[in-house]
């Protein structure tokens, strides 16, 4: 089968950083499918273990963590799915990755494509549908009110990046299934416009003091923070912003080491989303990544919820993921960047 892969971690300008190779295709075992690869997407994780993870033995290590494909073969022990079931899915960091033609993913951590999508639409959603949704609800807590629903809460969320990609799924996600109101983050109208057409309450500059402009909306303090970039930043700020008990979950890595018993005063807690933590270590509850793609997958398929393309970079291949990574690697990509076909 086809497949873009790389032995050292070098610059993405080297020749050698990704390149078209052939590897055996994969058989399923246990609780696995295999997964005939229609469309991927590019995240920040990709090139970030190209860099720093080169390949332990003399094989090719195969990245990418975000895909839509076809089931043709199923393990002995998996029963979620049918052949031929369009899925999506994030995948496994411990595993080869969805940069192939085909690929071998646990039936847990799998979801139904959502129907109205097509394949390249919704393969940018997985790793930041599931990052957001573990966010809002294991780690801030909020708790979920059906779609359409009139229901309103004291929660107040602020979401600092609210325009990127995590920021996106998260903010509709809030804005459909939570009564809280929503506070994002933004300094460019192009941005701002973007997070209110999501479903954004209210939109504060992260470039100015939070404080003043929050405290200017006079709808009580906030209760919760989302911190999706530059929490080391913004860390004093979450601290004078909340109200006791209040909940941060950052999904950054901060340079400098945060100062957390400044949260003693008012019992605050911090919580540090990482999605691929439920099968890195094949938790108990692992199938929860499953049941929250479901329920994803239905809501965009109701309507509820958008996919968040960027730009379409066309084949799967080493030259276009090549292109992929260096725009992502200048901080200035917009959107989900997605490929297709082999």
């Amino acid at each position: 089968m086809k497949a873009i892969g790389y032995k050292k971690s070098l610059p993405i300008s080297d020749t050698e950083s990704l390149i078209d190779i052939e590897l055996p295709q994969p058989k399923a075992t246990g609780r696995d499918i295999l997964v005939k690869v229609s469309a991927i997407a590019v995240n920040p994780v990709d090139y970030k273990i190209r860099q720093n993870k080169p390949s332990e033995t003399d094989e090719y290590k195969v990245i990418g963590w975000d895909a839509v494909g076809e089931i043709v073969a199923m393990g002995e022990n998996a029963t979620k799915f049918q052949l031929g079931d369009l899925v999506y899915y994030a995948g496994d960091l411990n595993r080869q990755g969805s940069n192939a033609e085909y690929q071998l993913v646990d039936e847990r951590i799998v979801g139904h494509k959502p129907k109205s999508l097509s394949d390249i639409e919704a393969a940018a959603l997985p790793l930041t549908t599931i990052t957001a949704y573990e966010m809002l609800f294991e780690h801030l807590a909020l708790p979920k009110i059906l779609p359409n629903s009139s229901e309103q809460s004291n929660d107040v969320i602020l979401v600092v990046g609210a325009a990127g990609g995590v920021g996106s799924i998260l903010v509709q996600l809030a804005k459909t299934i939570t009564g809280a109101t929503i506070i994002a983050t933004a300094s460019r109208e192009t941005s701002k416009t973007w997070v209110e057409k999501l479903g954004a309450h209210y939109v504060v500059d992260h470039t100015k003091a939070l404080k003043p402009q929050i405290d200017a909306l006079n709808i009580g303090q906030v209760t919760h923070v989302a911190s999706l970039n530059g929490t080391e930043g913004y860390f004093d700020a979450y601290i004078e912003l909340l109200a006791p008990f209040g909940r941060i979950a950052m999904i950054d890595d901060p340079q400098k080491p945060l100062d957390v018993m400044k949260m003693k005063l008012k019992s605050l807690s911090l919580h540090i989303e990482f999605m691929f933590a439920r099968s890195m270590f094949n938790a108990i509850d692992i199938e929860e990544q499953s049941q929250l793609l479901n329920h994803v997958s239905d809501l965009i398929d109701q309507g509820y919820i958008q996919t968040t393309v960027g730009k379409e970079l066309g084949l799967i291949n080493a030259d276009n993921l090549k292109l992929a990574h260096q725009k992502l690697e200048s901080g200035k990509s917009i959107g989900k960047i997605v490929l297709q076909g082999f």
